[in-house]
């Protein structure tokens, strides 16, 4: 995640992180909702933050990249959990190698979306607001 923008363009686009999430969170604001975000490259720090944001967010929209398709660990911190997470993906697994066709991830989520860009955060961010009615003055969304 922390490459994009430079890694495989034509796979991922050519719009970086901090653009993503700059975006998303004047959309957000717009909506009323507050966004924190944290990426981080390590299993580990990404279980810890997982299992920290239980009182801190009504959900979690979540980027695991390539852990999805092995991550045991973080598939067993999401599950640990009381709060509803969103796996996405800027592109379709499904459509690509067969190795990341397979997410053990998703089936502790309550949606995964893929394929659709960095737009595939803002439809997380929408259902957690509009559908799911998750907006606290107390929480805040998370990416």
């Amino acid at each position: 995640m922390n490459l994009l923008g430079r890694r495989d363009p034509s796979i991922y686009g050519t719009t970086d992180l901090d653009t993503i999430i700059d975006d998303l969170s004047a959309y957000g604001r717009g909506l009323g909702a507050s966004i924190a975000h944290f990426q981080s490259n390590s299993e580990g720090v990404l279980i810890d933050k997982i299992q920290e944001a239980t009182n801190a967010f009504d959900g979690i929209v979540f980027n695991p990249g390539a852990l999805s398709h092995y991550s045991y660990a973080l598939r067993d911190a999401i599950s640990s959990i009381d709060i509803p997470v969103i796996e996405v993906h800027i592109s379709n697994i499904s459509a690509r190698e067969s190795f990341r066709n397979i997410s053990v991830i998703a089936p502790v989520c309550i949606g995964q979306i893929s394929g659709l860009g960095s737009e595939s955060y803002r439809l997380a961010l929408d259902y957690f607001i509009r559908d799911l009615g998750k907006l606290n003055s107390d929480k805040d969304e998370s990416i």
